[in-house]
This record gives structure tokens, C-alpha cells and sequence, in this order.
């Protein structure tokens, strides 16, 4: 079924939307979290909780890009979830490499009503994005966006590990000098 037609039941209310969406993106869905959470139980929790969010943000919203409206939805519940999970226990895992990665060029700590400065950072990081290749780019999103890891990239892309560390180091270069230079401080 094509996603206008899902998006359709959406506003209509029928709750067989949950199942068709379930059917077509559930496995997408569930690759996020679990690219995220390294747990299964916990990403089917998240899989679950993005339905209900698309349930209840649909109507009013109509994405454009209904896959993605899902994958945006699951992968901050993953994140919501890792971070709970990760409270009190620093471990060094996938997740925490992956994030720590970026410390470095994202800025971080801002207050909730700084709003101005997250769209000014939003932004400037998109206009980075933008400026690298589209194989770069790709990488990128696979090791930020997704949570794939290095191994995982490098098979996908058929490129050594080295080659795509390489590719992940420079591109978080870059975007720190990008931020930097639109005076988005770290």
C-alpha cells in the first residue's frame, strides 16, 4: 500500500493504518532502534511507541515524507531510551562511542528556550551536510542518523573500515570548522 493511502487511514481513523504501517515499515523502524540500543526487546518497545506517536500526531500533521516522519520518531525514542537506560552507568558501548564522537563539533548544553541558537546550529549543520559529496554525506547519516556501525558502513559501501574512519574523521573536521565559522560555538 503507498503511504498517501496509509496516510489516508490516518485521518480517517482507522486503526488498520497502525497494521499497514506496521507491515511496510516495521523492519526499517526496528533497524534504527536497534542500531541505537543493541537491544531487541528494547527497540520493539520503541517500534511500538512510534505507531502510537504517528497515531496521535496524525491528524493533524500529514508528513511529507511519511517514511521518514517514522524514522525521526523512532530514533528519538531509541535515543530517549538509551539515555535512560545509560543513566547512572557509563558504559562504553557502540552508542556512547558514536555519540562521543560528535562532541567535539555539535554543540551541546544549550537551555530549552534557546531556540534561536538551535535553529541557527540546525542550520549551519545542514548547510555543512550539503556541502559535502553525497557518498561523504551518506556515510555520515548512516554512522549519526541510523547508528550503523563502522563494520556495518563499510560492508554496505564495499570500502575497508579504515577508508570509511578516515571519511567519518574529516567530515566531523569539516563540520566543526563549518560551525565555527557561522560562529556556532562548541
Amino acid at each position: 500500500m503507498d503511504d498517501e493511502k496509509i496516510l489516508d487511514m490516518f485521518f480517517d481513523r482507522n486503526e488498520d493504518a497502525i497494521q499497514e504501517t506496521a507491515q511496510k515499515y516495521g523492519n526499517y523502524c526496528m533497524t534504527i532502534a536497534n542500531n541505537i540500543l543493541r537491544n531487541r526487546q528494547d527497540a520493539e518497545e520503541c517500534v511500538n511507541d512510534t505507531y502510537l506517536r504517528a497515531w496521535n500526531a496524525i491528524p493533524p500533521a500529514r508528513p511529507a515524507v511519511f517514511r521518514i516522519f517514522l524514522a525521526k520518531i523512532a530514533r528519538n525514542l531509541a535515543l530517549d531510551k538509551y539515555k535512560w537506560c545509560n543513566a547512572k552507568k557509563r558504559n562504553e558501548c557502540e552508542t556512547a562511542r558514536l555519540f562521543s564522537e560528535l562532541d567535539e563539533c555539535i554543540p551541546g548544553g544549550m537551555s530549552a528556550d534557546s531556540s534561536y541558537e538551535a535553529a541557527q546550529a540546525h542550520t549551519a549543520i545542514n548547510a555543512s551536510l550539503l556541502s559535502m559529496s553525497k557518498e561523504i554525506r551518506m556515510v555520515f547519516m548512516r554512522r549519526y542518523f541510523y547508528g550503523e556501525s563502522i563494520k556495518e558502513i563499510a560492508t554496505r559501501y564495499k570500502m575497508r573500515e579504515g577508508k570509511i574512519k578516515t571519511m567519518l574523521f574529516r567530515s566531523r573536521q569539516k563540520l566543526k570548522a563549518d560551525l565555527e565559522k557561522e560562529e556556532v560555538f562548541v
